[in-house]
């Protein structure tokens, strides 16, 4: 069963969500931490950022064993 916790890191409460074995961290709550207004806007940069795409595929190869890396090299 999920169980959210919440951290505050600099003055932000920060969601956690605990599934099982895995803890997901809220981006829009560290979004709306950078603006309040536009958290769209900011995951949205995030998303494009080539760091971000390839920690993505780092993960995806790690945790996914039929993952296509040439497939995914199209993003």
């Amino acid at each position: 069963m999920a169980k959210d916790t919440k951290i505050e890191v600099q003055g932000t409460e920060i969601t956690i969500l605990k599934n099982e074995n895995d803890d997901f961290i809220s981006l829009t709550d560290i979004a709306r931490h950078k603006n309040s207004e536009h958290t769209d806007t900011i995951i949205q940069n995030w998303m494009r950022n080539r760091n971000t795409i390839e920690l993505l595929g780092f993960r995806e190869s790690t945790y996914i064993s039929n993952f296509k890396p040439l497939e995914f090299e199209g993003i």
